[in-house]
């Protein structure tokens, strides 16, 4: 018999720690696992504010696909762009642009999230990201060339303008790019004498009433305090009504003169799962709690484009958050079902007690609540970094982060700019590819000869 084959789409969390769990459990004979992801790396995402404020490299929070010398899985350079279950075939879009398809007998579907956009005047064309490697090192580039042409102009009002910074989100990710990279102007301006530091303004802005509000109030109070301690101005209740290259209009009224827009107000499911033509909830692909799509044959979901049932809640219609945390265990816990049904064995319910939240604001700053124990302060970003640091997944990439950290934290930052896409406008789509998916009259010209295969 031939050997089943496994794809795996996506390189995140997910994708990541189910294929590694394949490789451990099964024999080479037992399956042909193929993994498809667009870079040959894990993102660790939780760190891309450090990335961009210039605490952290580049290289430190990309984990390589590559290192291991025992790893068997077959890479395939490209992103999944549709899904035919009728098929049993994926439409790849492969990094040099070409189409090609992947047939499979298991499809694992770990595509994660994009940046959650709504349809506000000048959102698509001047918002930037912060959900890719790429964002992080062009937001980086961008902030302290603002900088640099505030520094050269002559003009007060533009000079104004590029100095004043607006942050849309008050999750975990707007909260956290906001505190580390006010740092980052906080300390740049020292090497632009030019400058008038009280010219550097920095705004967090979110729809929601509360800060953070999976910390509760406490915590999320001990965030807003660091904050606006800072000088960072913090207005919930408001979100954007318009943004175009000079200015951003709040929905209170206020127009705020700048030219930059970062947009991290929550994440939707990656468009693959439109694709896929199974049930949704809340955008993301219903899955049982084993973790399979029902309706279709061989297909699995898990991570932040799945809406797997959160059992350990005991409460009727909960799922699990999209967070690392769920994503990193259920990727091996759908391993370990995915071996059970290869090999006739009963499968299991993926079931999780959250462990808590960290948020680490940069500098000695963070609030954190591991196992309930609310901290903030020194301690809270001890907690949170001590977390972060531990759940890398090599030893190299631990190596580089504490090195990054130390030589900071003892030597600070350059604010070297690296001219990244510096003659293009760095928009959303430029990064995430979100317009890159197939209608399924396009799937199914790809994948016509493999419905006759199958069938």
């Amino acid at each position: 018999m031939t050997r089943p084959r496994i794809l795996v789409v996506g390189a995140g969390f997910a994708g990541v720690g189910c294929v590694k769990r394949l490789e451990r459990r099964l024999t080479e004979r037992e399956a042909r696992i193929t993994l498809l992801s667009p870079f040959s790396y894990q993102l660790y995402l939780p760190l891309l504010p450090q990335v961009a404020a210039g605490v952290l490299t580049p290289q430190s929070v990309a984990l390589s696909l590559r290192r291991s010398q025992k790893h068997r899985t077959r890479i395939v350079p490209g992103g999944a762009v549709g899904v035919d279950t009728a098929a049993k075939a994926v439409v790849v879009r492969t990094i040099t642009g070409e189409y090609d398809v992947e047939p499979y007998d298991h499809l694992v579907l770990a595509p994660g999230s994009v940046t959650r956009t709504f349809d506000i005047p000048g959102l698509a064309d001047h918002a930037r990201g912060m959900k890719t490697l790429a964002e992080a090192v062009y937001v980086r580039d961008h902030v302290i060339a603002q900088l640099d042409l505030a520094d050269a102009s002559e003009d007060e009002a533009e000079r104004a303008a590029r100095l004043q910074f607006v942050v849309v989100g008050g999750g975990y990710a707007g909260t956290e790019t906001a505190a580390c990279l006010q740092l980052l102007t906080h300390n740049a301006v020292k090497r632009y004498p030019r400058l008038d530091p009280a010219l550097i303004k920095w705004h967090l802005v979110d729809i929601a009433p509360r800060l953070m509000p999976e910390l509760g109030d406490k915590l999320g109070s001990a965030a807003m305090d660091i904050l606006t301690a800072r000088g960072i101005q913090v207005s919930l209740g408001v979100s954007v009504a318009s943004v175009d290259d000079e200015a951003v209009t709040l929905t209170d009224g206020r127009v705020l003169p700048c030219r930059t827009l970062i947009w991290t107000a929550g994440v939707a499911a990656s468009p693959l799962v439109g694709t896929v033509g199974t049930e949704t909830l809340r955008g993301r692909l219903v899955a049982t709690p084993e973790m399979r799509v029902p309706g279709v044959d061989g297909v699995w979901a898990l991570g932040d484009a799945a809406a797997v049932p959160d059992l350990a809640k005991g409460e009727e219609g909960a799922i699990c958050p999209p967070t690392a945390q769920h994503a990193m265990r259920q990727g091996k816990a759908l391993a370990d079902n995915l071996v059970a049904t290869l090999r006739g064995e009963p499968t299991h319910p993926y079931t999780h007690k959250d462990l808590g939240l960290v948020v680490d604001l940069g500098g000695m700053d963070g609030v954190s609540k591991p196992l309930g124990v609310e901290l903030h302060g020194p301690a809270a970003q001890a907690v949170a970094r001590g977390y972060h640091w531990a759940a890398l997944r090599t030893n190299v990439a631990k190596t580089r982060v504490m090195t990054n950290w130390l030589l900071n934290a003892v030597a600070g930052d350059d604010y070297v700019r690296t001219g990244f896409l510096a003659s293009k406008a760095g928009t959303l789509r430029d990064f995430e590819y979100t317009d890159a998916y197939l209608t399924p009259d396009q799937v199914r010209l790809h994948t016509g000869p493999f419905r006759g295969a199958v069938g």
